[in-house]
């Protein structure tokens, strides 16, 4: 019997986090459930004694029916007749037995029969559905579009269809279009109200919808008459129950196979409208990109952790030169930086989790009767400033990292790992989509180059830094010399602050350009940087930590040494010497 919680101590390590007393606090708004459901805690280790008991049925269905289910849903895949889709048949197994176990809607209150759990064992969740079968962790994630709905919508759209959600009400969200890819700005599918029957038809085509012929669509429509940008756009929901909605086609994919990928049709398709016209792009689906940044970095971590696994066991076995492969230095070296990638995506990953948790949490307390405290305000600021700080990052860092593991691991298993006999081929296939979907990595530069130029990203390193190193008595009883370590790790990462506050000196008064030129490798420098703090602040706490903090600070002193001597040695000549040199290229490919 496979458990994918009970079999990785790095993950229960999570609910130990200090920050998880206040999380629990604010999300149970003083236990006012408990008696009114007998499911609600009492307290805070009832609590997190329910998070741990869920898990636990998470990570044996995980273990036991998901990843067992993976290698043939991978071959059969969904299938498209007649503008509907039917799953492959493990995927509608692995669907029963979450939904019979009642876990769906995990993060959802009470009223609605979730199980008003805090983000981070919903991201939890997420992580272990995508070690067992990463496709099959988008039709799990995509229940964040519930959270959207309880977030915006109104009082009856949300008793509508929040309630259907733990009986296995599957979602999708539906944004991209054959003309709007990344620049959701762009979007056309168009969104007429009827005043006469006094409801809203879209109109238009959709495409590259995950999940696309879910029961409840969120759909990024133009409302808005001879407008072209983000204030014509609004957001609608839509119910499969109402027609309208047919699927064209399944797109032929690389990898994740077991998610429907979809070419989506609307016609006279009748929808609500969520929250409040022209606010569709500015706020409700930059809400929900962020969560589902946030579900792909779960969703990276999950296909690291099985990558690294895979390749971890077959080291273990298979023997060349009569000893095992795992016994070179050569390979041991890779598996060791493969967790320490692993490791520190995952330290990112619950850390940002709980700055969501936080900032959410009291934006929740928010009634017409209660509004928050000077101090409460203070807090949801910060933490939000924290979840959009740490959010790009993660994204960026973990789905590459991912694919760098999943990678390693087909190297680690030589030709044998090229073979669709062994796990790691899909494995490969899976992770490539990470960098790409919910925001490219260079779309999560975008979105983090801000907290280099204005100096956030600095700020959080330096509280890091200035923060005393306590290694605590179990972890120096169960890692002998683990202050030494730790303290050697925290000097180079000064030393790399220092290195990093003078690579953003010599690009941050340039020309726009050339600071778009320089920013992803910035970004990654801080990055690093913050993720090296994050395991070090771990590795104080438990010895699992320790070994992976000092690698991945070697890792981050090479990585960014060599950013900072790119950036030291260009100038904004390189831009021009760069896009030239390309251009040659195009001239000999269009010659005729």
């Amino acid at each position: 019997m496979a458990n994918f919680y009970k079999d990785n101590a790095d993950l229960k390590f999570q609910f130990s986090n200090s920050l998880m007393e206040r999380i629990v606090e604010l999300k149970e708004d003083g236990y006012k459930d408990y008696g009114k459901y007998d499911y609600a805690p009492k307290d805070l280790k009832d609590a997190l004694d329910s998070y741990d008991k869920v898990m636990e049925i998470i990570g044996e269905i995980a273990g036991d029916i998901i990843a067992a289910n993976a290698e043939q849903v991978d071959i059969d895949g969904p299938v498209c007749k007649d503008g509907r889709v039917t799953y492959a048949a493990g995927t509608q197994k692995n669907q029963e037995a979450l939904i019979n176990a009642g876990v769906y809607g995990i993060a959802l209150p009470r009223k609605y029969d979730g199980l008003n759990f805090s983000m981070v064992p919903y991201v939890m969740a997420a992580e272990l559905v995508s070690r067992a079968d990463a496709g099959y962790g988008n039709i799990w994630g995509l229940q964040d579009c519930a959270e959207t709905i309880y977030e915006f919508a109104s009082e009856e759209i949300k008793n509508e269809f929040l309630p259907r959600i733990n009986k296995g009400a599957s979602c999708s969200m539906d944004l991209t279009e054959p003309d709007a890819g990344s620049d959701l700005q762009a979007v056309a599918l168009k969104a007429t109200y009827d005043q006469e029957k006094g409801s809203w038809f879209l109109n238009g085509v959709k495409r590259f919808i995950t999940n696309g012929d879910a029961d409840i669509k969120l759909v990024l429509a133009r409302s808005e008459e001879d407008t072209s940008d983000a204030r014509g756009l609004s957001y609608f929901v839509y119910d499969k129950n109402w027609g309208g909605v047919t699927v064209r086609r399944i797109e032929n994919k690389l990898g994740i196979h077991g998610s429907p990928t979809c070419e989506l049709v609307f016609r006279n398709a009748p929808a609500k409208l969520v929250g409040e016209r022209r606010l569709g792009l500015i706020r409700y689906v930059m809400s929900l990109m962020n969560g589902a940044r946030l579900g792909v970095g779960a969703q990276s971590v999950g296909i690291s952790e099985a990558a690294y696994r895979e390749a971890l066991k077959y080291a273990n076995e298979r023997e060349q030169f009569k000893k095992k492969i795992i016994e070179f230095p050569a390979v041991y070296e890779m598996l060791g930086v493969m967790k320490a990638k692993l490791q520190a995506s995952r330290a990112t990953l619950y850390e940002t989790a709980r700055c969501v948790d936080v900032y959410k949490a009291l934006n929740a307390l928010v009634t017409p009767d209660r509004k928050l405290t000077p101090d409460e305000r203070k807090e949801a600021k910060l933490y939000s400033k924290y979840a959009d700080m740490l959010t790009p990052i993660l994204k960026m860092t973990a789905s590459e990292f991912c694919n760098q593991n999943a990678y390693d691991a087909i190297q680690i298993h030589g030709g044998s790992g090229y073979m669709k006999e062994y796990p790691v081929e899909r494995l490969y296939r899976d992770a490539r989509i990470t960098t790409i979907y919910e925001g490219t990595s260079q779309l999560q530069t975008v979105a983090a180059i801000r907290y280099v130029t204005n100096g956030s990203y600095l700020e959080m390193i330096k509280g890091f830094e200035a923060q005393e190193l306590k290694v605590s008595e179990e972890v120096e009883a169960a890692y002998p010399g683990a202050t030494e370590k730790l303290q050697a790790a925290k000097a180079k990462l000064v030393a790399l602050t220092a290195q990093y506050e003078e690579a953003v000196g010599m690009v941050v008064d340039k020309e726009e350009e050339y600071i778009d030129f320089q920013a992803r490798k910035l970004c990654e420098m801080a990055a690093f940087i913050i993720e090296s703090y994050l395991l070090l602040l771990d590795s104080q706490k438990s010895a699992l930590f320790v070994d992976s903090t000092e690698i991945f600070t070697n890792k981050t002193e090479s990585w960014n040494t060599e950013r900072y001597h790119y950036i030291k040695n260009s100038n904004p000549q390189v831009l021009l010497s760069t896009f030239k040199n390309v251009k040659k290229d195009l001239e000999i490919i269009y010659k005729d």
